[in-house]
């Protein structure tokens, strides 16, 4: 059963990172999007028929995602997830990679072997999840929450496709703890309200990072916050079981690769600096 929830979390990364392109071409053409207005991007979002499109793609791909959720432990399908941001520059490359910038090829390649790691760390370990206290669930969703805001809100010395990303990065990760403690069930259900809440602002966040910058930007530094935050909370949060100290070692690594990755993506190439 866990083999079957990982091949549907790939199905997943893979319709969702199509959707992600779909919905970049459609937002740069847009009016101006920001999450502090949200009915009113909504509306101008729906309006908008290639947009919507791109949508359809990806809540199919979140559905798939939740049907994973239910087979394999967090941390696990967020790892096999996490693979999306290779999807997301072979077709920025349409195919080919050495069409991409020197920065993106490292970047995304460093995330993804990070993300790998992560999951070959986990190989030889009984993979299943604990229910979490209500309180350190409350207090992950709301660290979550607070770092979009600090993110959506900073000038940091990143461009806005970056900080936006990582704001919609962060949301969504809410939406993704919320879909695990749903899918137990029972009281859990009350998760319902920051899932929906959560991945409807990420959406719109991700919208506007889209018309600041490049899809790989964007929406690659969104991946990695997204999938990132689960993964540490598969295993802190959801007291996943780990390996000995050699596998300890491999999640480090893994981690660092992660940093490595996001830095050279929240930096836009030269192009991007001057449309």
């Amino acid at each position: 059963m866990v083999w079957a929830g990982l091949v549907l979390a790939l199905v997943s990364a893979l319709a969702v990172n199509w959707a992600y392109t779909r919905e970049h071409m459609a937002a740069r053409s847009l009016p101006p999007l920001s999450s502090r207005r949200p009915l009113v991007a909504a509306r101008i979002l729906l309006r908008s028929r290639a947009w919507l499109v791109g949508f359809a793609a990806e809540t199919a791909g979140w559905l798939v995602y939740v049907a994973a959720l239910r087979l394999a432990p967090l941390a696990l399908v967020q790892a096999v997830g996490a693979g999306g941001i290779a999807v997301l520059a072979l077709l920025q490359s349409h195919g080919h990679p050495s069409r991409l910038a020197r920065r993106e090829q490292l970047g995304a390649g460093a995330a993804v072997v990070g993300l790998a790691l992560v999951a070959a760390s986990l190989i030889g370990t009984e993979p299943s999840d604990h229910v979490p206290s209500a309180a350190a669930a409350i207090v992950w969703l709301g660290a979550c929450a607070g770092a979009s805001l600090v993110f959506s809100a900073a000038r940091l010395r990143l461009d806005s496709a970056a900080t936006l990303g990582l704001g919609a990065g962060m949301l969504f990760a809410v939406g993704d703890i919320s879909a695990k403690l749903v899918v137990f069930g029972g009281g859990w259900l009350f998760a319902l309200a920051p899932l929906v809440v959560a991945y409807a602002l990420g959406s719109i966040e991700l919208q506007a990072a889209f018309q600041h910058g490049g899809a790989l930007t964007a929406a690659g530094l969104a991946t990695l916050a997204t999938n990132a935050v689960p993964i540490v909370a598969g295993i802190v949060l959801f007291e996943q079981t780990t390996g000995g100290d050699g596998q300890r070692v491999l999640e480090l690594v893994a981690f660092g690769l992660m940093v490595a990755g996001a830095t050279l993506l929240s930096r836009p190439p030269a192009y991007e600096e001057r449309s």
